[in-house]
């Protein structure tokens, strides 16, 4: 990587994502050509709308949201839908989108699995660097 990589992470407000999100910043922090700002959403679902309205001023994305799957059938509605906007995104406009949005059963899964937000910076950081 070259030139100064813009990022946007989008973070849903919804349920626990600030270990997620710590993952993410600090992985990106490590580069001193990346800077990276951050939009906060209420909802999983209103990540790919985020990414959408700001698809043309960043290099790349990072989405951090967590879904934990409640009694009604919403939960496979809901992840299912954001990932396949974050996917269409990403491939019609050819830009890197980290997905670390948890699809969960139970809060304990999703505190397991805090480094995923590393590991979506990390893979946006493959993409650019390509």
């Amino acid at each position: 990587m070259k030139k100064k990589i813009k990022i946007l992470i989008v973070r849903s407000s919804y349920n626990d994502t600030s270990r997620l999100y710590s993952s993410a910043c600090n992985k990106l922090s490590d580069f001193n050509n990346i800077s990276f700002i951050t939009k906060n959403v209420s909802g999983a679902f209103e990540i790919p709308v985020a990414i959408s309205r700001n698809i043309k001023k960043f290099d790349g994305f990072i989405a951090i949201g967590s879904i934990i799957k409640g009694e009604t059938p919403n939960f496979n509605f809901i992840s299912e839908a954001i990932t396949r906007g974050i996917m269409n995104l990403s491939i019609t406009h050819r830009k890197p989108i980290g997905n670390a949005v948890l699809t969960c059963l139970n809060k304990e899964q999703a505190i397991k699995r805090f480094d995923k937000g590393k590991e979506a910076a990390e893979a946006v950081i493959s993409v650019l660097d390509d």
